[in-house]
């Protein structure tokens, strides 16, 4: 495989990676064609997500939105790329224990604390000074805002979106695709696809 890194999305998280420190990025694919021959934070935009199926690269998936993110990772596979083509990017500044995994395509930004015995999951996303304490779950595609502090043994499913200074109490497991609020308390397990705010977190209830 050729040396060297794709970024796929010219995103705000494209940008934060590269602020991080990333290394050995040669380019970054994107489909809106109107950034080609342009560069994110001196790195070129050079072409589709579909131009990949005909590189070898490696790639960071810097899609924000969990089920967009799975979106393009789904669309990647189909193509035939590979797990381990999927980079994985922690920053200097994160500090991952020891009994700790974070798996292929994970993105762990400046000041993030993974402690004892906790699982990453492919394609999570943790923004500055999130915190994951011991026995903790972070399900694929799950995707932490900045300041968020998750208990001990708690569980967060496939695509859920947890907001900026949320915090999880320890054992709560969110849903799969569910949305928490930012500075919202969970104290309770929250369903699949629902979107819980507050203090206490509660559902969020949508009027016509």
């Amino acid at each position: 495989m050729t040396a060297g890194l794709l970024l796929v999305g010219a995103s705000g998280l494209a940008r934060e990676v590269l602020a991080a420190g990333i290394t050995d990025v040669v380019g970054i694919v994107d489909d809106n064609v109107e950034l080609h021959g342009t560069e994110v934070a001196g790195i070129p935009v050079i072409g589709t997500i579909d131009d990949v199926a005909a590189r070898d690269e490696f790639l960071l998936v810097c899609v924000g939105p969990s089920a967009s993110r799975r979106s393009v990772v789904r669309r990647l596979v189909k193509f035939g790329v590979p797990e381990e083509r999927f980079a994985t990017f922690v920053a200097r500044s994160a500090r991952i224990g020891k009994t700790s995994d974070v798996k292929a395509g994970s993105i762990l930004l400046d000041g993030v604390v993974v402690t004892a015995d906790t699982t990453i999951g492919r394609h999570v996303v943790a923004m500055p000074n999130s915190v994951i304490t011991h026995d903790c779950i972070l399900e694929d595609f799950t995707t932490l805002a900045a300041g968020v502090a998750i208990g001990g043994f708690a569980r967060i499913h496939e695509a859920a979106y947890i907001g900026m200074n949320a915090s999880i109490r320890q054992g709560v497991v969110v849903g799969t695709a569910a949305t928490i609020g930012m500075g919202a308390v969970v104290l309770v397990d929250v369903p699949h696809d629902q979107t819980w705010v507050g203090v206490p977190a509660r559902q969020l209830e949508v009027t016509a």
